[in-house]
């Protein structure tokens, strides 16, 4: 019995071990890095530019960002200091794209990583981070939880509210009033 439970308990680290370990490929990043996209926020109508050092300093890349909507587009060898060393390109994000996080994606061509792919993640937002700072946004209007009382925006709604209730008031006193006196109703 002892046996058995120590054998249980090792198997139960070793599965839980092997559970918890991350995935070697996903551990080990892409030589020379990813895929940079720069800014990594945007919003609809942004051009975005794409560069990486795995493709070398001669190497080229289709890029693909259909995801967002934007079609396919061409990586170069960089040419500014910036990107010198790297493949660079631009697209730009539609105006009718939707919010979400995109996958970008190209493949190397023309040097020693040709058919290596990488990829990077674009954010698109409906509206800037700055301008989203700047802007203090106050709640104005009525909030609709569907519990209110009888003050609306419509001053006739409110009237026929008061009015109702009024109503309903004098009739209950009457009531009340010929109870309290004997009369059968």
């Amino acid at each position: 019995m002892r046996k058995a439970r120590l054998l249980t308990t090792a198997a139960l680290a070793v599965a839980s071990a092997a559970l918890l370990a991350p995935p070697a490929a996903a551990a080990a990043p892409a030589a020379g890095g990813g895929l940079d996209i720069h800014p990594s926020t945007v919003m609809p109508g942004s051009t975005v530019t794409v560069s990486t050092a795995v493709c070398g300093s001669e190497g080229s890349a289709s890029g693909d960002a259909s995801a967002v909507g934007a079609g396919t587009f061409t990586l170069a060898p960089g040419t500014d200091k910036e990107y010198e060393g790297s493949a660079a390109g631009q697209f730009k994000v539609p105006p009718s794209a939707q919010p979400g996080t995109y996958e970008i994606v190209a493949q190397c061509s023309g040097s020693g990583a040709d058919g290596k792919q990488v990829a990077g993640d674009l954010v698109v937002t409906i509206t800037s981070t700055a301008a989203a700072r700047e802007q203090q946004v106050t709640p104005k209007g009525h909030v609709k939880t569907g519990v209110g009382g009888a003050l609306g925006p419509d001053p006739v709604q409110t009237a026929a509210g008061v009015a109702a209730l009024a109503v309903a008031a004098a009739g209950g006193t009457w009531l009340l009033h010929r109870r309290a006196r004997g009369d059968r109703i």
